[in-house]
């Protein structure tokens, strides 16, 4: 369990003068090379945890899966931790909220839910169970996917997450996280219609820089699974030049070299 403070501190690092940068991890040894970078938290990527597990993302890990990665992730790193646990692996609120409580015991203080393609009633009542089973010690990201899954547009997709936004908040949500949502003035306008909940964005290419989203009400930038696919993107391509024949594309320059990461595991 992580100590009481951590949660605090999590809390504290979304009212900072500039967004909460997340780096998402997939399992303990991107968690322990992102914070010996500097990462003031970490989150992790559902799909990169899935992906490292041999399963597909969309609610088909296991949830003792889920519970194993994050303990590991824990075990290596002093950051405050956030888990993405999808919609729950379950359509049961009491049944999420008793897979929220292990993430406390297993060290996470933070976690994301999400609404996908249910109706909004059911993640409403996840969230109600979880907060009633306990209390405040977790930090509860409700994902909002009505930009990711195209379901309005305009101004009726932020009324949209604005309804959502306000059933989330009175459940006892702490923050909203809206991935796909990119322009500019819908960010400025689902900010002050969430506030004083702290807005989540999904980074994209082509996004405007942390400093302007934070001008946009954007208080928490989370990478998603950006860096995993790029570090599995590197891994194919060197893969490709081993099986060309070219092993020494393997040496090129790095600053991540074997002593490197079993050091930081060692000062564990």
């Amino acid at each position: 369990m992580p100590p009481a403070h951590a949660s605090d501190v999590f809390r504290q690092l979304h009212q900072g003068g500039a967004p909460l940068l997340l780096p998402n991890a997939w399992d303990a040894g991107s968690a322990a090379l992102i914070e010996s970078l500097g990462a003031k938290a970490i989150a992790t990527t559902s799909a990169g945890v899935c992906w490292a597990r041999g399963y597909p993302d969309g609610d088909t890990l296991p949830p003792d899966d889920l519970i194993d990665a994050a303990r590991a992730m824990a075990r290596v790193v002093r950051v405050p931790l956030s888990v993405d646990m999808e919609s729950g692996y379950s359509n049961e609120p009491s049944v999420v909220a008793q897979l929220a409580a292990r993430l406390i015991d297993a060290g996470a203080v933070g976690i994301n839910i999400e609404d996908g393609a249910q109706p909004p009633e059911l993640l409403e009542r996840k969230i109600q169970a979880i907060r009633k089973l306990k209390g405040p010690a977790l930090f509860i990201n409700a994902r909002v996917d009505v930009y990711l899954r195209a379901l309005a547009a305009g101004d009726a997709a932020i009324d949209e997450v604005a309804k959502r936004a306000e059933r989330y908040r009175a459940a006892g949500c702490d923050g909203i996280f809206v991935p796909g949502l990119v322009d500019l003035a819908a960010m400025s306008a689902i900010a002050r219609a969430v506030a004083p909940l702290p807005l989540n964005v999904l980074l994209r290419s082509g996004m405007a820089r942390p400093e302007v989203l934070y001008q946009n009400g954007v208080r928490r930038l989370s990478a998603g699974s950006g860096v995993a696919q790029a570090t599995l993107g590197n891994a194919a391509q060197l893969t490709r030049e081993f099986l060309a024949g070219n092993g020494q594309a393997l040496f090129g320059p790095t600053d991540v070299t074997y002593g490197t990461m079993n050091a930081l595991f060692a000062k564990r």
